[in-house]
């Protein structure tokens, strides 16, 4: 009798995340968002940022992250490797070097067997490698859900670090993995997925975002993130925040799977998607032309490992979409620009 992991867990992936108007609540009683006056800590709690991220000398810095979530696939091992890939992608989005990882796995002893879990750590020490790094400690604790992830420390030259709210007037957006990943997990979990779209959803999901180390060493990339849970809209509209801009952003050239759709269709939609909503919406405006319930539902849609979003100079577009498509990323067309703050954060037209 297979296992079906989806079905000890009452979410899954990024779609876990506390909402971002929760987590601002959770957080705002903690006075996280001030600034720190910890020497040599170049990123931390004032920003919303993909990592921490402290200065070692003049040259290098360490970034320092975690991620861990319920399983968003039913197989064991595929769901080690995708958690793995979301969180060192946290890495590649601040334009560093992942070094090594620490594993971070509670696991439900009296209703799952222990050697699922160590398929799940199989399954993450194969991303690690394709990532040339290793787990090299982590801990593990017996609990009602199975919850797998990491810590991940890399390293990245000052110069080249990236942050989430340094985005420039007039720079590009590109997105460049398509969206639609939270509808389709949900889609599996209510068994209706077909085995071919299976396929992709766990080839995207355990596709780690290199490239972020590469964009890194290009001085007009101005900012940099990853797509998690709080779907597309909650991300860009963390970035506009921090930046002080807005964005213009076209409907019709965001990336979306091709077959969801037809799980749309089917109201496969994940709980999260309304509370990221909920959240972000005051800050959106969507245009005449844009298929408002369809976008309410894609646009926020939780994504896990999702694509990088990338604010670049026009300047360096070629540069940049040269590179994506030399380590075979197919999402490389801006989707958007940054302008001037306006009364809202997000223009879709």
């Amino acid at each position: 009798m297979s296992i079906k992991l989806t079905e000890h867990s009452k979410g899954g992936g990024c779609g876990c995340k506390i909402s971002p108007a929760i987590l601002s609540e959770i957080l705002a009683a903690h006075n996280v968002g001030a600034k720190t006056n910890v020497k040599n800590l170049l990123v931390g709690n004032d920003s919303r940022d993909d990592a921490a991220v402290y200065k070692l000398d003049e040259k290098t810095a360490m970034i320092s992250t975690t991620d861990f979530f319920m399983p968003i696939v039913d197989d064991a091992f595929s769901f080690g490797q995708i958690a793995a890939a979301n969180a060192i992608s946290d890495v590649y989005a601040m334009g560093g070097k992942p070094i090594f990882a620490l594993a971070v796995l509670g696991w439900p002893l009296a209703t799952l067997p222990a050697s699922e879990a160590a398929k799940v750590m199989e399954g993450a020490r194969k991303t690690c490698a394709d990532a040339g790094i290793v787990i090299a400690g982590g801990h593990s604790i017996d609990s009602q859900d199975p919850i797998f992830g990491l810590v991940v420390n890399g390293l990245v030259d000052i110069e080249n670090l990236k942050r989430n709210d340094t985005a420039k007037e007039g720079d590009v957006l590109i997105l460049t993995k398509p969206l639609g990943v939270g509808i389709m997990a949900t889609a599996q979990k209510r068994a209706v997925l077909t085995e071919e779209d299976l396929s992709f959803l766990v080839k995207q999901l355990t596709t780690i975002n290199k490239a972020g180390e590469a964009l890194g060493k290009i001085k007009e990339v101005h900012a940099m993130t990853d797509v998690t849970g709080f779907g597309l809209l909650g991300h860009l509209t963390e970035m506009m925040e921090g930046s002080n801009l807005s964005a213009s952003i076209v409907y019709n050239k965001i990336p979306i799977i091709p077959a969801v759709r037809n799980y749309i269709a089917q109201k496969t939609i994940p709980g999260a998607t309304a509370r990221n909503w909920s959240s972000i919406s005051a800050g959106v405006v969507l245009g005449a032309g844009v298929d408002e319930a369809e976008a309410k539902l894609l646009l926020p849609d939780p994504q896990t490992n999702g694509g990088l979003l990338i604010a670049v100079a026009p300047t360096a577009l070629k540069e940049v979409q040269t590179i994506l498509q030399e380590m075979g990323i197919e999402y490389t067309a801006s989707i958007g620009e940054c302008t001037a703050a306006k009364e809202k954060r997000i223009y879709i037209n």
